[in-house]
């Protein structure tokens, strides 16, 4: 018995995977998510990535097996917690910096939520992959922020408005380039901030 018939299908299939290293497997991810913003999800194709990347589109099948698989591991290789490390001290100052940090992201993101367009909603499997590498990491780091608040006694435990926090941060993103064509940058989400989260909680 040959050693690969002694490992059997899956055994080669993963060592068969195991060729792609971190790095190219990155440049994978990276081509994947930039077709997608450039082209929308629809006109990607796994040809298209192994073209661009100079590779077989076997290999992608092989590690992948469906653009959607392939979209969902590249959003989750995404994942990143840009509101990790903010803690000044201080409720307000602390949401101030994360709505600097979210401008300064927010045109990647944004407009890859826009070029996903409805695929997202069709697919669950990209779709928890889009919340995990974009809404999830994000909402637990505000939530913690608004606990210390809390636990400093800027707020009280019990404020209505502390569960729509995440939502106005997010919605913001969102809905300003539908209804002025531009993005939420750092300037008017501080902005948006100040005229609004922070008097819904009661903050100056």
């Amino acid at each position: 018995m040959t050693s690969q018939a002694a490992d059997g299908p899956d055994t080669v299939a993963a060592s068969r995977r195991s060729k792609i290293t971190p790095e190219r497997e990155r440049e994978f991810f990276d081509a994947v998510l930039e077709q997608i913003r450039t082209c929308g999800y629809e006109s990607v194709t796994m040809e298209g990535v192994a073209a661009s990347t100079r590779c077989s589109k076997s290999t992608l099948y092989r590690q992948w097996k469906t653009k959607p698989q392939f979209v969902a591991a590249a959003l989750r290789a995404n994942r990143r917690v840009r509101f990790a490390g903010i803690d000044t001290g201080s409720l307000a100052e602390d949401l101030r910096q994360a709505a600097r940090a979210a401008g300064d992201w927010s045109g990647k993101d944004t407009s890859l939520l826009q070029a996903l367009g409805h695929a997202w909603t069709a697919d669950e499997e990209l779709a928890q992959a889009l919340r995990e590498a974009l809404v999830y990491p994000e909402i637990a780091a505000l939530q913690e922020m608004l606990a210390r608040g809390v636990a400093r006694g800027e707020v009280r435990a019990d404020h209505p408005a502390l569960e729509y926090v995440p939502a106005m941060m997010f919605g913001v993103l969102r809905v300003r380039p539908v209804l002025s064509g531009q993005y939420a940058d750092a300037d008017y989400l501080a902005r948006f901030v100040d005229a609004t989260v922070l008097p819904a909680l009661g903050l100056t």
